[in-house]
């Protein structure tokens, strides 16, 4: 049974935010994450096999870009379930984009990412990064059935990063985060180690 971010259980763990700041990531530096992350990555990218590297798509999320993302996949969300009360539409939103208040990408705790040949060019993995449901009908979960290419490759992405401590989001293969709250309900930790994380001044310059 997939755990959703808009389940209450994912609210209620406690957030102990230890201060690790947003850095850029070494091998992308238009990326920001938390340095607990950033290292964790690097250490992904090193269990790959050769030939394989992490494209790493986005990082950080300001409140007002997440805020944005919600808006426009619930009105397309509206539209295609016109009977459904916020509280469904709250819940299938969350399948593709966090509610604010636990949103991993705000917390600077998570990254969209994938895997790219050493030509740069992507693996087949599937979908699309960012294909909702139901424009993949629904093979963006990691665990849907997809054709023997894609498995293979989201295995080798998922052993590298998931050796690296990170946790899958299981709607969305390519989102994977470590410290936020939904890392923490699911490592059993005791708390999350980031909550909302603003962009300091220098990294708008």
């Amino acid at each position: 049974m997939t755990i959703l971010l808009a389940d209450p259980v994912v609210r209620a763990v406690r957030v102990l935010d230890n201060g690790d700041p947003l850095v850029p990531l070494v091998f992308a530096p238009d990326v920001l994450v938390r340095q607990g992350l950033a290292l964790r990555l690097v250490e992904a990218r090193n269990a790959l096999p050769s030939g394989v590297d992490l494209k790493v798509i986005e990082g950080h999320r300001s409140i007002a870009d997440q805020s944005a993302i919600i808006e426009r996949y619930t009105g397309e969300l509206r539209e295609l379930h016109p009977h459904a009360d916020e509280v469904e539409l709250d819940r299938l939103s969350s399948r593709f984009v966090a509610p604010l208040a636990v949103a991993p990408h705000v917390a600077g705790a998570a990254v969209d990412l994938t895997l790219v040949d050493d030509r740069g060019d992507e693996l087949w993995m599937g979908t699309a990064v960012d294909a909702t449901p139901e424009q993949s009908d629904g093979a963006c979960f990691f665990n849907a059935e997809v054709d023997a290419e894609a498995r293979r490759n989201r295995t080798v992405l998922a052993d590298a990063v998931s050796g690296a401590g990170l946790v899958n989001y299981p709607t969305e293969w390519w989102h994977w985060s470590y410290g936020d709250r939904y890392w923490a309900l699911l490592t059993g930790a005791d708390f999350a180690l980031y909550g909302p994380a603003e962009v300091p001044a220098w990294a708008h310059s």
